[in-house]
């Protein structure tokens, strides 16, 4: 039987990217921290330039300008002469940040939230997972088994044994609602962490995720602060924190009233957060207070929770911080929602939302 010599791997060199995709990859990263402002990402692209000697003398910061723009990237052309992203700059934005998530996504076992329909859906995907109890005959791929058997048992005595058996993973035609709710409060900037980045990232990757393969589902997306707004995908790039307290209950009720109009039977929320509620609208004026909990404004915000609960609208919040009384909160909210809760560090942030999104679309909500 031939076997295999594995070496130590090595990873291609770079040298196959021209200078002006190089420096493009870096340029995006700046876009999204500067919230889209061209000629402040521009002059930091050349300070890191300075620092770090992203050019050289053939192919300067001048040339990529011009390659930006002779590449529809960005323009200059408006009536001051700024520079402007273009429509072009905006896809490209999401098509990073679904390949620099959604692709560090591996194969995982069933999760923590269990589904009498896990695996067993209508429509064949390329993913293979381990052979569950129920699993079908039709379910299984033989060829991947077959090969498993031989790996872990030999060719001299074969046999096959339950834990050899791979199946084809299939989803459920289902149509899911989504609202994604994004807390842009003075917080999401404190203490020096750039927390509203990685929060759009996420946003703008499942927008192009369910662009592209779920083209019947929907995505609506909003921000809160001291009020509730929605946005559309393409300002995703542009998005900013502001000197907001965190209205969760004026989300929430814009959330809810997206979802009424959405035909679809399955409908969820997405809430990415890194604090506790802090402001409530009693007419036209706020009811505000930053120190702890106050017990008014957690009363409305579990009070609204309870109503989706009975809409059945699940509700996942995803805490981007650890303090105590912060996940007691989010544990009041999610006992009265019946939702789910995940307390993130940023970096883990993608893969969680992606993990929960793909779980709910093979059950029935």
């Amino acid at each position: 039987m031939l076997g295999y010599r594995f070496s130590k791997y090595a990873p291609p060199p770079d040298s196959g990217k021209s200078d002006f995709e190089k420096l493009l990859k870096v340029f995006m990263q700046l876009i999204l921290i500067t919230s889209g402002n061209v000629s402040e990402a521009l002059q930091w692209l050349t300070e890191v330039d300075r620092q770090y000697g992203l050019t050289n003398d053939k192919y300067g910061i001048g040339d990529f300008i011009e390659d930006l723009k002779r590449n529809g990237y960005i323009t200059d052309e408006g009536p001051r002469g700024e520079f402007k992203l273009k429509a072009k700059s905006e896809q490209n934005l999401r098509q990073s940040a679904l390949e620099e998530i959604f692709g560090k996504l591996k194969k995982t076992k069933q999760g923590e939230h269990n589904t009498s329909h896990s695996g067993r859906g209508d429509e064949q995907t390329t993913e293979r997972r381990d052979y569950e109890f129920g699993d079908t005959l039709e379910q299984i791929s033989v060829t991947d088994s077959l090969r498993n058997a031989q790996i872990n048992h030999g060719l001299d005595n074969f046999f096959m044994t339950e834990e050899d058996l791979e199946v084809m993973e299939s989803e459920y035609k289902t149509q899911t609602s989504t609202v994604l709710m994004i807390d842009i409060s003075h917080s999401m900037i404190l203490y020096g962490e750039d927390r509203i980045t990685p929060a759009k990232k996420v946003a703008m990757a499942l927008a192009e995720l369910i662009t592209k393969k779920y083209p019947k589902d929907t995505l609506d997306i909003l921000v809160f602060g001291d009020d509730a707004w929605q946005i559309e995908i393409k300002d995703l790039p542009y998005l900013q924190v502001g000197p907001y307290h965190t209205n969760t209950v004026a989300g929430l009720e814009l959330a809810m009233d997206i979802l009424r109009r959405r035909k679809n039977a399955n409908k969820q929320i997405f809430m990415i957060t890194d604090g506790k509620p802090t402001c409530i609208k009693q007419g036209i004026k706020y009811y505000k207070n930053a120190f702890g909990l106050d017990q008014k404004i957690l009363s409305t915000t579990l009070n609204l929770a309870g109503q989706l609960r009975k809409l059945k609208i699940p509700v996942t919040t995803f805490m981007i911080a650890t303090d105590p009384y912060l996940k007691s909160f989010v544990r009041e909210f999610t006992k009265a929602n019946n939702g789910n809760a995940y307390y993130s560090s940023l970096e883990g942030l993608g893969n969680l939302v992606f993990e929960d999104f793909k779980k709910n679309r093979t059950k029935n909500l």
